[in-house]
């Protein structure tokens, strides 16, 4: 997986976001992309091979992986990390469409016409749906991957020892998983990074949310203001 074109992506995101989302983006790469690079893959290695069973019968240290590593943690937290960065791409999409708007229309009307956007990457109109709309997907996306994570391997735990009895071994074997400590603290540093993500993103949500509120109420009292003025205007006109 080309790591760098993730790291490039979530710098040229960086600009267009707000506070949350700064800190949102220094956690998912920091403490997910680089600990996932630098740490995880290394302690999970060769998983299949490091699993080891007390039986010679062919085919049961297979089954018995299958059974209890149905998906690979790393596959699952790529995937994760790819589905959760994908929102970011659509809001630099749409920030290079209002660019692209923009500079048609000096083309056509001159360098001195008004413009179209006051500031093109300003959280406006669509762009703050947009913006919005990604933040409820990665909430979405990070939850339902906690929610797998915990599913399949029934809890974030890795015991020493599990029993398997799956077809074709002969009877209920032992098999060992290798290095469960450091497996076992990985997985919960990485579904705290992921729950700390959800949270930042919820607080977003809500910081957004409450300025558009702020500035919808400020808008509507300066067009009361300027009512009640006019009025006042009006009628002294009328007496004069």
């Amino acid at each position: 997986m080309n790591w760098a074109f993730l790291q490039g992506l979530l710098s040229g995101v960086n600009k267009h976001s707000t506070a949350f989302g700064r800190i949102w983006l220094s956690v998912v790469f920091l403490f997910r992309v680089m600990v996932f690079v630098v740490a995880a893959e290394k302690v999970w290695g060769d998983e299949q091979k490091d699993f080891t069973c007390n039986t010679a019968q062919p085919g049961c240290h297979n089954v018995c992986y299958d059974h209890y590593f149905p998906v690979s943690h790393i596959r699952l937290w790529a995937l994760q990390l790819i589905f959760v960065t994908c929102p970011s791409l659509l809001v630099l999409l749409h920030v290079a469409y209002r660019e692209e708007r923009e500079r048609k229309h000096r083309l056509k009307y001159g360098e001195g016409c008004s413009t179209l956007y006051q500031n093109t990457s300003k959280k406006k109109g669509g762009l703050w749906w947009t913006y919005v709309l990604s933040l409820v997907f990665k909430i979405g996306v990070d939850s339902t991957f906690v929610y797998l994570l915990y599913h399949i391997y029934e809890g974030y735990d890795f015991p020493r020892l599990v029993k398997c009895s799956q077809d074709p071994c002969p009877n209920t074997v032992d098999c060992f998983i290798s290095r469960p400590t450091e497996k076992r603290i990985f997985t919960i540093f990485m579904v705290i990074t992921s729950l700390v993500c959800i949270f930042l993103s919820f607080c977003e949500i809500i910081y957004l949310v409450g300025k558009r509120c702020c500035d919808y109420f400020s808008h509507k009292s300066t067009i009361c203001r300027n009512s009640c003025f006019i009025s006042k205007w009006m009628v002294l006109q009328a007496g004069i």
